[in-house]
């Protein structure tokens, strides 16, 4: 393991992760489902997105982070006052995040899910949904726009991070035929992406 630390909105964060995440593939794991520990990456995007959330006022909001991985995002909503559910398919991320969680002195709830899976997690619905670099397959848009649609609260959000992924053009298509503004914030971390803050019902995309 290693620890990378992080300053974010006037506090530093300290992130326990796997050295080698490549060490950590399962070729059993990965002819069953295509699993692969992409959990176990501090990527830029998740960097990005933390720091978007460290400048919203978030106080008392319930925040709902999917495909967490090493929850970077999640860690930095429970510092601005959220309340936090961060999710992933993998156990192992689960575990890393309760642990990292303590570390940092904060409270985030932490739950396998799998958000292919069509239901919602937690009690629905979440004044924000976050995302950071989920985009990276074509089968992940689809089931990422109907999570959305079950999840964020009407008058809520979500904001997803991509580092320009190919893949990410079509989802953000389908979510302007679905009625879902973006508007597009650049972030230093991921120079080719985006932060997109996506909002429902409005007819006019921004981004």
């Amino acid at each position: 393991m290693r620890e990378d630390r992080i300053a974010l909105a006037g506090r530093e964060l300290v992130i326990e992760h796997p050295d080698d995440p490549e060490s950590l593939i399962d070729e059993s794991r990965f002819d069953e489902d295509e699993f692969l520990p992409y959990w176990a990456e501090l990527w830029p995007s998740g960097v990005a997105l933390a720091r978007y959330l460290g400048t919203r006022a978030l106080r008392g909001c319930r925040v709902l982070e999917v495909g967490c991985g090493l929850a970077v995002p999640s860690f930095a909503a429970a510092a601005a006052g959220a309340e936090v559910l961060a999710t992933d398919w993998a156990p192992e991320a689960i575990e890393l995040v309760v642990r990292n969680a303590a570390a940092n002195d904060l409270a985030v709830t932490a739950a396998v899910f799998d958000w292919h899976s069509g239901r919602a997690p937690g009690a629905a619905p979440f004044d924000l949904v976050v995302a950071a670099d989920v985009l990276y397959e074509a089968r992940n848009a689809e089931p990422l726009l109907a999570l959305l649609d079950g999840t964020v609260a009407p008058a809520g959000e979500a904001a997803i991070a991509d580092p320009g992924r190919r893949h990410a053009g079509a989802f953000f298509e389908a979510a302007r035929a679905a009625r879902w503004s973006t508007e597009s914030i650049a972030a230093a971390e991921v120079p080719a992406g985006r932060i997109a803050v996506m909002q429902r019902g409005v007819t006019l995309a921004t981004g």
